[in-house]
């Protein structure tokens, strides 16, 4: 579903028409961050109040600057893989410097404008490390749904998994078969809701249904299961730098790290900037404003010893649905956690880690999007798709930054056919005819991610409410990247009342064009 948000650059808008509705949005964003910011924690072997932390600094920091103003920012699924190795192998110390230079780079690739590289990154590859994240999520997190600890190693979590589930008896009720229980209870609480929920309570969340479902279970029957430790104050939770703190920046592996983090945020969060953008009529992402936004955040986030953000799509596209109108919605989103951390943090103690791991393995298995591949293999045919496996199988069975850097390998053997010849041709100009402006755009040679910023730049200055023409005739070939970009576009323009009229497609090319009617 799309909205409308009349908000536009340039166009002053009365604050209070829109204070109703992004009031309303941000407590809907907050039930839902709640879960997943301590979830998300969890997940990266951190303790929760970590990811809350991350979620107020995500919400009112970042909101303020974002460039994408109805993203929600904060802890992210995403980098839990890569962080729970990090506090692993190098302690919980190392977070802080290497999220700081981590965030100084974003910033810094904000400023200097290369925000439209990151767009370049392959559909198949950032899906595919999605999906390898999600089975990672799902395997460690199984084991927290029986109180246990995840193993080292996603395959060591995979190959234990059988064991730990037909370990339970149901005629032996101990600690272990009562925790699954009450992770059980929160996914069926979570699946049916989403199911079953009454029109009128649509925007009440999935996941807080779930976790309120375990967490009544648990005080209820007295049960004796593992629950959320938070501090008492939420400045307890704050672990600014220490003794030793920038010399960690010698070790060249806090480097790699960083570059990593940075690198792997970034995507994900002009990715999720880019599908937020499908889902409403109002202002586009900056993309490099939003990149230096979530630089400062992260920067922010190095020095409070937090968790690493991102934008995240799941609480963007609740930001939207809920029919969020500015910026004002993520900004009180975060200042709802502030307020609840700091006012009733004995409440959260009643939450089972069971109930958190359950709502994480419903995450996880989302990520695993089946559909992408598909879709992939049915519109670019078998490369994009072995591109998708190969990175997912390579998360799973190396890490994260080793599958992405597999998957971004196999994105240039689209290259090879077009060796000869990868330039990209743009031509525009500005006509009028029989008394109407048109803006006219001609494409020749190859479109490839390595000039999907010149292309995205030429498509997205295009006028708005000006008819576009779009000439592909002399467009010889394109990837998928640039393919699937071009047809997002489409989609944007002509939704939003655009008319885009377009000649010379052919192949693939008009195929996804006639896709995006």
């Amino acid at each position: 579903m799309k909205h409308e948000v009349v908000a536009r650059p340039g166009v002053s808008v009365p604050s209070r028409q829109f204070l109703a509705r992004d009031i309303t949005a941000s407590i809907v964003v907050f039930l839902v961050a709640m879960p997943l910011c301590m979830g998300i924690a969890v997940a990266s072997g951190v303790s929760p109040e970590k990811g809350l932390i991350t979620g107020i600094i995500g919400g009112i920091v970042v909101g303020m600057l974002a460039g994408s103003p109805l993203q929600v920012s904060g802890p992210a699924a995403g980098l839990a893989v890569i962080v729970y190795e990090l506090v692993r192998d190098q302690g919980l110390s190392a977070l802080g410097p290497i999220l700081l230079l981590a965030g100084a780079i974003q910033l810094v690739a904000g400023i200097f404008r290369l925000g439209g590289w990151f767009r370049a990154i392959s559909p198949a590859v950032v899906h595919g490390m999605l999906a390898g994240i999600g089975v990672l999520i799902v395997a460690g997190q199984f084991h927290v749904l029986f109180d246990a600890k995840p193993l080292p190693s996603g395959l060591q979590n995979l190959a234990a998994a059988p064991a730990r589930l037909f370990g339970l008896s149901p005629f032996d009720l101990q600690a272990t078969e009562i925790a699954f229980a009450i992770g059980l209870s929160t996914i069926l609480a979570m699946l049916g809701w989403e199911k079953f929920r009454p029109a009128s309570l649509r925007l009440v969340p999935g996941a807080l249904v779930g976790v309120l479902t375990g967490t009544l279970l648990a005080v209820a029957l007295g049960l004796d299961v593992a629950r959320v430790q938070v501090p008492a104050s939420i400045t307890a939770a704050l672990s600014p730098p220490a003794a030793g703190f920038w010399a960690q920046w010698l070790d060249p592996s806090i480097l790699t790290a960083a570059l990593a983090i940075a690198f792997i945020a970034s995507a994900e969060t002009l990715l999720s900037a880019a599908a937020v953008d499908k889902m409403h009529d109002g202002v586009r992402t900056d993309y490099n404003k939003e990149l230096r936004a979530q630089g400062v955040g992260n920067m922010l986030c190095g020095l409070a010893g937090s968790l690493p953000m991102t934008g995240v799509i799941v609480r963007s596209s609740a930001n939207v649905q809920a029919a969020a109108a500015t910026r004002l919605s993520a900004i009180l989103h975060g200042a709802w956690i502030l307020g609840f951390v700091a006012l009733l943090p004995w409440l959260l103690r009643e939450i089972p880690m069971a109930a958190l791991g359950a709502i994480l393995v419903i995450t996880g298995f989302r990520l695993v999007s089946l559909d992408h591949a598909r879709h992939l293999a049915r519109d670019h045919g078998v490369l994009p798709v072995l591109i998708w496996a190969a990175t997912l199988i390579t998360v799973v069975t190396t890490d994260l930054l080793t599958g992405v850097l597999v998957g971004i390998a196999l994105t240039t053997l689209e290259l090879v056919p077009h060796l000869s010849r990868l330039r990209l041709g743009v031509v525009e100009a500005d006509v009028t005819e029989n008394g109407a402006d048109r803006h006219d755009i001609t494409l020749n040679g190859t479109a490839t991610f390595l000039t999907l910023p010149k292309l995205s730049d030429t498509l997205d200055r295009t006028p708005a409410g000006v008819p576009v023409k779009l000439d592909v005739s002399d467009l010889r070939a394109a990837d998928h990247t640039s393919a699937e970009m071009l047809r997002d576009w489409l989609q944007r323009r002509r939704q939003s009342g655009g008319v885009v009229d377009i000649t010379g497609a052919r192949g693939k090319i008009a195929t996804l064009t006639a896709a995006s009617h």
